[in-house]
């Protein structure tokens, strides 16, 4: 879906949370989410899948963040997903999730059967072992038959995120030719995964505590 189609659903449930609070963490969460969603849009094609990309994590990551009260900073990224789309799929009565894994299951597995978004190959990186099959794309296909959703998510978000964490650590080149193939495939899958999440939070989890946000707007 595009942004202009999730906000115009949102618009009229945003009412609920922004009456029990102005500045409702939810609406603040996808104020901000909608915001860089909009700019991924903006890019068309291949023209800039690295900024795309990134885009689409901030925006998954102003969903998923919580503040730590005790450590007075955010909690660690993989924590905070894991959580947070452990709740998206129990809330998600209307299979969302399920349904764009299934429709995208070519391109789910062509991710977990990357080698270079795996932590396992960087210990002793070779080409041989770059194209060998993965673990995750040997057990995907028992998760797909027995419908383990959670697992299917946790595995690719784990490697969207690998290669998220090279960019933002300067482990890649800006526009490499060496990484346009994953890169094309993470972006587009995320962008799958954030319509679905946006679509269970807007029919589902709008009344729901979503926890502590990092860094709420002042003034």
């Amino acid at each position: 879906m595009t942004v202009h189609e999730l906000r115009c659903q949102w618009k009229p449930v945003k009412e609920r949370p922004a009456a029990e609070q102005s500045d409702h963490s939810t609406n603040v969460r996808l104020h901000r989410v909608f915001s860089w969603l909009q700019r991924a849009e903006q890019i068309e094609g291949d023209q800039d899948l690295d900024v795309a990309l990134t885009c689409r994590w901030i925006a998954f990551n102003a969903m998923y963040g919580q503040w730590d009260e005790q450590t007075q900073e955010p909690r660690p990224d993989r924590e905070s997903w894991r959580r947070f789309t452990d709740r998206v799929l129990k809330l998600d009565s209307s299979q969302q999730t399920e349904s764009v894994l299934v429709e995208h299951k070519k391109l789910v597995i062509a991710i977990l059967d990357d080698n270079f978004l795996g932590s396992y190959f960087w210990r002793d990186p070779t080409k041989e072992r770059a194209f060998q099959t993965s673990k995750d794309r040997r057990l995907a296909a028992m998760w797909y038959i027995e419908r383990r959703w959670s697992l299917v998510l946790e595995a690719l978000l784990d490697r969207i995120y690998f290669l998220r964490c090279q960019l933002m650590h300067g482990a890649a080149t800006y526009g490499s030719k060496l990484n346009r193939t994953s890169m094309r495939r993470c972006s587009i899958m995320l962008g799958h995964l954030l319509s679905a999440t946006m679509l269970v939070i807007i029919n589902c989890g709008a009344d729901e505590d979503w926890g502590p946000m990092c860094y709420p707007p002042v003034g």
